[in-house]
């Protein structure tokens, strides 16, 4: 959790974006394959597949700031939603927390007014992509992961009833108090 405190704008954006996925990593804790592959709502979310869509996007700012071993075709997005057979929970959450550490050290070291590709979205109507400033892909991340770790958690009340604040407080460890029980598996 990043409490409230006077830092500069990297340290902000960078802490807005752990705890964002922290959320979603937390948002699969303790279920088996079956559970976190659920469809419980009346889109085709799952925690699975929130949880390869944002390895997606991490690898996609990666690849855009020169990390090429993670370059993605295009098409890779109309499927980062939906995991393969092969891809169960414990190989996503593997490969989610690699990922995620190249990636928060990019963030960690980039110059912000760096500009890097970002896009395509045709589903905007913009098909290619555009230079943006290092800055406005952090916001446009916290907005994005955000998004999807509140759709997590619907998904994860829906699966067994737990709540993101019971998820961190049990994934971090933390006692219970007045107002959050850690959940217990």
């Amino acid at each position: 959790m990043y409490l409230p405190q006077i830092d500069d704008e990297r340290t902000t954006l960078c802490n807005y974006l752990d705890v964002q996925l922290d959320a979603i990593r937390a948002s699969s804790y303790g279920l088996d394959d079956a559970q976190a592959r659920r469809t419980p709502l009346r889109g085709a979310l799952s925690i699975s597949g929130i949880t390869k869509h944002i390895i997606f996007c991490m690898k996609q700012s990666l690849s855009g700031a020169g990390h090429h071993e993670h370059d993605q075709p295009f098409e890779a997005f109309f499927v980062s939603f939906t995991p393969s057979d092969e891809e169960e929970i414990t190989t996503l959450l593997e490969t989610f927390d690699a990922v995620r550490g190249e990636y928060m050290e990019m963030c960690r070291d980039g110059d912000l007014d760096a500009e890097l590709p970002v896009g395509p979205m045709p589903w905007v109507g913009m098909n290619d992509a555009r230079p943006a400033k290092l800055r406005y892909l952090y916001v446009h991340h916290v907005e994005e992961i955000a998004r999807h770790a509140g759709q997590a958690d619907v998904i994860r009340e829906e699966i067994d009833g737990a709540q993101a604040a019971e998820l961190l407080a049990a994934v971090e460890g933390r006692p219970a108090n007045d107002f959050v029980t850690p959940w217990k598996v």
